[in-house]
């Protein structure tokens, strides 16, 4: 079939099997070029298929040629129907991975359930012994705690007042006011056991208890603190509040891994164009205006080369994990460069319908939206027939 982007506001309905494939080919290119990187050789990804978790599992893989596995909840093909993007890169990541003589099975399922986890530990179990490395990087508007039995839902909302500034539609470049209502009820409790840190802390006990972790095993899960033109709607609104348990959570895993001499982290990521990140107001506007003043500066970096940088120069860097005061690696410094910053917050008070194919990236941001599912990669004939039944081969046998 011919395969073309079909959106419904902020989603994309379809996804395109060979751009996935290239999209992650060329992140396996820029891992390898920036050299061998002395990390874990057994990894664990969770939340494997799409951003930070892909670069991850790529950048383990390619840069350490850790053996992987990889656990992700994505929709595979039907016939005339495409595959989820992140079902397409994780058949791409595994096809690559043996080629180059890698091991790498996939999980498909809720990664959130019991059952799931216990299906991970018996593949750890029957095939790897242990793991040296877990990345937890899962995300998803709903969770049902596997113990209660109740769904809860996260909301992207401020804290006690109504939060008024501008956003973007980035699919026709106009500015316009956006409010959101603050959250009540119970939303921030919500928000909190959807996008906090007890599922990550589920996730560790379990494989702790089946002696799965090995001798000094590392665990990083990832969050974003952003500028303060974001925060009453991010940092210091509901979503915050769940990002300030996953982070303090790092500190209870750390105390449960000291025996094995283990240590949690959490790694503060710059904003990047995610499939969550694009349904946020106000954010497509900042990262807009972040992405031309970085790329100006020459210091634009997308979710391969925050990874493989937090990689190469923070986690495996040899020497002791450098972190902030609150004990959080920060890969988002060039974001948050004071010079970085300013002019981004300058460009706030000037962008309008008018200006902003000027003064930001606009192409950028709607070029990474593209690229996430596939579509508007350099290389790809898009016109061609393509197959969408395409298989993951661990999942396929």
């Amino acid at each position: 079939m011919i395969i073309e982007p079909r959106m419904r506001g902020f989603i994309c309905l379809t996804a395109h099997p060979a751009g996935c494939e290239q999209n992650v080919k060329n992140q396996i290119e820029y891992v390898k070029s920036k050299g061998a990187i002395n990390g874990a050789k057994k990894v664990l990804v969770i939340g494997a298929s799409t951003g930070f978790g892909l670069a991850s599992r790529i950048s383990s893989a390619f840069g350490s040629d850790a053996a992987t596995i990889g656990v992700f909840f994505e929709k595979p093909p039907m016939p005339g129907k495409t595959a989820s993007p992140g079902w397409y890169n994780s058949a791409a990541f595994e096809k690559e991975a043996h080629k180059a003589g890698l091991y790498a099975k996939s999980i498909n399922g809720d990664a959130f359930s019991n059952e799931v986890k216990q299906q991970t530990i018996e593949l750890i179990k029957a095939d790897l012994g242990q793991v040296d490395l877990v990345i937890y990087s899962l995300a998803s508007p709903v969770r049902t705690n596997p113990n209660t039995g109740v769904t809860h839902r996260s909301v992207l909302k401020p804290i006690g007042a109504t939060f008024s500034n501008k956003t973007v539609d980035f699919h026709t470049g106009k500015v316009s006011e956006v409010s959101i209502e603050p959250c009540s009820g119970d939303d921030i409790e919500n928000t909190i056991a959807v996008m906090g840190g007890e599922d990550w802390a589920m996730w560790i006990d379990a494989l702790k208890a089946e002696n799965l972790l090995a001798p000094g095993a590392t665990t990083v899960a990832y969050s974003y603190i952003g500028p303060e033109v974001t925060e009453a709607v991010y940092r210091k609104g509901t979503i915050g509040r769940a990002k300030d348990h996953l982070e303090s959570t790092a500190f209870t895993i750390s105390d449960s891994l000291a025996d094995i001499k283990g240590k949690a982290y959490v790694s503060v990521n710059k904003a990047l164009v995610t499939q969550a990140s694009s349904a946020i107001p106000v954010i497509p506007l900042y990262i807009s205006l972040l992405y031309k003043t970085m790329k100006e500066k020459g210091i634009h970096e997308g979710c391969i080369e925050q990874i493989q940088r937090l990689y190469q120069q923070r986690l495996f860097n040899g020497a002791e994990v450098p972190v902030d005061d609150k004990g959080r690696i920060r890969i988002d410094d060039w974001e948050m460069r004071e010079d970085v910053q300013a002019n981004v917050a300058k460009l706030w008070t000037e962008a309008t319908t008018e200006n902003l194919a000027e003064i930001g990236d606009l192409e950028g941001y709607r070029k990474d939206f593209y690229n996430l599912f596939g579509f508007d990669l350099a290389g790809v004939d898009y016109n061609a027939d393509t197959d969408e039944m395409v298989q993951v081969e661990s999942i396929a046998e």
